[in-house]
């Protein structure tokens, strides 16, 4: 089995990339939204802790699965400790199968991100971002309070793509990192 973990800022691209990914792979994709809106929909808030507890629950069912693979999406935050333990969580999941572990990280600046934040597919998708305002308000405060692009060299996984994506369509990020990996 693969696992492909594509990290990246609000708005980066990721389930975008994910989506274009699975249409040329045999890989399936499991954005972090998939979790997100439905809790907030039942809850009338975010949960945190029902939310990773459902994504515990798919990882756990689907790297016991022989499915070829997974693309996980998910913003992170490279100077929080807890984040780095989150990708160890969710690889704990799939190691005792022998998964092969891939990381894309996407990267695109604040302007271009805002501007496919109000994209359709992205809407569609994340019901949560429809407020635009609170949404684009919320994407500035996260540029102002986290770190969510690594240093160069910062990291050092084996399978590592980053990708400045800023003026590259999905389609073709998506075939660079299928050649890239051999997916």
């Amino acid at each position: 089995m693969k696992l492909v973990f594509i990290i990246g800022d609000a708005a980066v691209g990721k389930m975008t990339v994910g989506q274009e990914l699975i249409k040329i792979t045999e890989l399936r994709l499991f954005h972090n939204h998939m979790t997100i809106e439905p809790v907030i929909e039942i809850f009338g808030r975010y949960d945190g802790k029902t939310i990773n507890e459902m994504r515990d629950l798919i990882f756990r069912n689907y790297a016991a699965s022989k499915n070829y693979g997974m693309i996980f999406t998910m913003m992170m935050d490279f100077d929080m400790p807890s984040e780095w333990e989150y990708l160890e969580h969710v690889k704990g999941f799939f190691e005792p199968y022998g998964t092969e572990f891939y990381y894309v990280e996407l990267i695109a600046p604040q302007e271009i991100r805002l501007k496919r934040n109000v994209s359709e597919n992205r809407l569609k998708n994340k019901a949560s971002k429809r407020d635009i305002e609170t949404s684009n308000q919320r994407l500035i405060q996260d540029d102002q309070n986290h770190r969510c692009v690594s240093y160069e060299g910062e990291i050092t996984f084996e399978n590592y793509l980053r990708i400045d994506n800023s003026d590259m369509e999905p389609a073709a990020v998506a075939r660079l990192i299928k050649e890239t990996f051999n997916l």
